[in-house]
């Protein structure tokens, strides 16, 4: 018989907070962490973006530790500390985390080590970089990385699908544990994409907003980076009530699917099937939703196919469904924001409230859902979806339900 998934720790880093406390605070309260990003936009023509504020990473690891720490495994290790306390493991000690999976998603892995080293060879023409380079910089830095500082020695590996590389990761952790292969995971995503070379790749595509991000709206402009991590902490239902710990919620369905046609127009098709397999995969029929965490990148092609995804799948229920986006307040934070969404949809179900679409003005065309727009909602939330499509055509949808 297949185990039951659910989640008992959260951890954040983003531009909204560096604990789940401040995070839920301020994606219940609306507030967006879309900023200015001053001298690091100079040269391009991106100047706005969701940052982790006033971060000093010597504020948490030492010098020692930090020559093999990219920004991005930084976030990741934050995260994953905050998620574990969270769900009161502890690192090195307890022999459900010596055995547990670690498994990190990243769209884009050590830019900020790759940045350094391409400057100092190509500007400051020196002949010599840094000789950790490689293990500081590999995409898979994150997830070794929080294996070795927190003594997880089971299944431990990365997982990169852009921007649903989070939602990925989460489920292979939630079939490790519905096969029996571990009873705990450490799951989410990472990503730090603020360097010169990342914005001004994102400036060629042509997909990122001069001012803010405003999903399904009508005078919507694009997308916004941002940076962070999201992590959280599964376990089979049989573990953590032995445990006898808090469980937020269970992780109820997950659905993929790969639209195997354009390499960044989303796919309607793609994206409702996705959605269904998830629902499929859960037991559940889609007038059992009550609200759906949308990709919602604020660009013009992904709102109106997402939309009509939804109203594929959910049909009539469609009219009812409290739909937002909530990169609206932490960006998009690419290979991390799928955790931080199903983070938010979790936290949803745990606190009866929706968080927002924030900086809503008036739906744009082929955007006609509720969007819960501007302020955030109490409502009864039992089952939850959340959404995550990536360039590439590579769809990753969870379902969550208020455990019982």
């Amino acid at each position: 018989m297949q185990r039951r998934v659910v989640v008992t720790g959260l951890g954040v880093v983003c531009g909204l907070g560096t604990t789940v406390d401040d995070y839920w605070a301020a994606l219940s309260a609306g507030q967006s962490a879309i900023r200015p990003i001053g001298h690091l936009g100079e040269g391009t023509r991106i100047s706005i973006g969701a940052m982790v504020p006033d971060f000093d990473p010597g504020q948490y690891f030492s010098s020692a530790e930090l020559s093999l720490l990219d920004r991005f495994s930084q976030f990741a290790l934050l995260a994953a500390r905050e998620a574990l306390a969270d769900a009161g493991l502890a690192a090195r000690e307890d022999a459900a985390v010596t055995h547990a999976a670690a498994i990190i998603g990243t769209g884009c892995g050590g830019k900020q080590t790759d940045e350094a080293t391409y400057a100092r060879l190509y500007k400051e023409n020196k002949s010599h970089v840094h000789p950790l380079t490689i293990p500081k910089g590999m995409p898979s830095a994150a997830a070794s990385l929080v294996s070795h500082h927190l003594g997880i020695k089971g299944p431990v590996f990365s997982v990169t699908s852009a921007c649903a590389s989070a939602a990925h990761a989460v489920i292979q952790g939630q079939l490790m544990i519905r096969s029996g292969i571990v009873d705990v995971a450490v799951v989410g995503g990472s990503d730090a994409p603020f360097t010169y070379g990342l914005l001004k790749a994102w400036e060629a595509l042509r997909v990122v907003s001069h001012d803010t991000c405003r999903p399904f709206s009508r005078d919507r402009s694009g997308m916004v980076l941002g940076e962070g991590s999201g992590m959280l902490v599964l376990e089979s239902e049989q573990h953590a009530v032995q445990r006898g710990i808090r469980i937020y919620a269970e992780l109820a369905g997950c659905g993929m699917t790969s639209d195997a046609g354009h390499i960044t127009r989303p796919d309607v098709d793609g994206i409702a099937c996705a959605i269904s397999r998830a629902l499929n995969d859960a037991g559940l029929t889609a007038n059992k939703v009550d609200y759906v965490n949308a990709h919602g990148t604020g660009t013009p092609a992904n709102d109106p196919a997402e939309t009509a995804a939804l109203h594929r799948v959910f049909g009539a229920h469609s009219n009812t469904l409290s739909v937002s986006s909530t990169k609206s307040m932490h960006g998009h934070a690419l290979g991390a924001t799928s955790a931080l969404e199903l983070i938010a949809t979790v936290l949803a179900i745990q606190h009866d409230l929706i968080p927002p679409t924030a900086n809503f003005t008036v739906p744009g065309e082929g955007c006609d859902l509720d969007y819960v727009p501007n302020k955030a909602r109490s409502q009864r939330v039992d089952i939850a979806v959340s959404n995550a499509f990536a360039f590439g055509g590579l769809n990753a949808v969870l379902v969550v339900n208020n455990w019982k």
